[in-house]
C-alpha cells in the first residue's frame, strides 16, 4: 500500500532546493576582480549536512547530488568528484541521523567535522592522484576550517528560520509513522 507523503515534506524540500539556489547564485556573483587571499565557508555543504543531520527527509540523496554536480559544473571543478564525496558524507550522516538526537550539540559538531575534514582530504587526494589543478593548500584548508567554524550558524539559522529541529525520540510524523 502506497503511502501519501506529508505536504509539509514538500513544501521544506522546495525550500531546501530554494536555499541552494541562493547560495549557488551568490558564489557565482563576483565582488570583486582582484585575486583573494581568503576562502569563505562552504555554506551550501554546511547547510545540506545540517539538513541532513536534522530532517533527513527534508534533503533527498539525488536533490543533493544534482544540486552539488551542478555546483561543481558552474565552479569549475572535476565533474561529480565533490558531488560524489558530498553524496557519501550526507548518506553517513542520514544513516546516523537518529543518534544524533540523543547527542549533544558539540558531539554533533565534532562528528560533522570529521566528515568534512575527511571528503576535502579525500578531494585533495584524488585530484593530486590524476594531476588536476588545485587551489593552493592553505586556501583549502581555511575553507575547510571555516566551514567547519560555521557550521554551528547555519544550524541556528536553519532552526529558528526554517523550523529544522531534530526529532524528539518517539516522535512521529503527521501520519502517525516514526520520524
Amino acid at each position: 500500500m502506497a503511502e501519501r507523503t506529508d505536504p509539509r515534506i514538500w513544501m521544506n524540500r522546495g525550500l531546501f532546493l530554494f536555499a541552494a539556489f541562493v547560495i549557488v547564485v551568490a558564489q557565482l556573483v563576483p565582488l570583486d576582480l582582484r585575486p583573494v587571499n581568503w576562502a569563505w565557508p562552504d555554506i551550501l555543504l554546511a547547510m545540506t549536512l545540517a539538513w541532513v543531520a536534522r530532517k533527513p527527509a527534508f534533503a533527498p540523496v539525488a536533490v543533493i547530488a544534482a544540486i552539488f554536480l551542478m555546483t561543481d559544473l558552474l565552479l569549475h571543478r572535476p565533474p561529480g568528484l565533490w558531488a560524489a564525496l558530498v553524496v557519501i558524507l550526507t548518506e553517513t550522516v542520514r544513516r546516523q541521523h537518529r543518534d544524533f538526537r540523543n547527542m549533544p550539540v558539540l558531539v554533533e559538531w565534532g562528528t560533522i567535522s570529521i566528515g568534512i575534514v575527511a571528503i576535502t582530504l579525500m578531494n585533495r587526494l584524488i585530484t593530486a592522484i590524476v594531476m588536476v589543478p588545485q587551489p593552493p593548500l592553505g586556501l583549502t584548508l581555511i575553507q575547510m576550517l571555516s566551514t567547519i567554524a560555521i557550521y554551528p550558524l547555519v544550524v541556528i539559522i536553519g532552526h529558528f528560520a526554517f523550523g529544522i529541529t531534530r526529532a524528539a525520540p518517539g516522535q512521529t510524523g503527521s501520519r502517525g509513522q516514526k520520524i
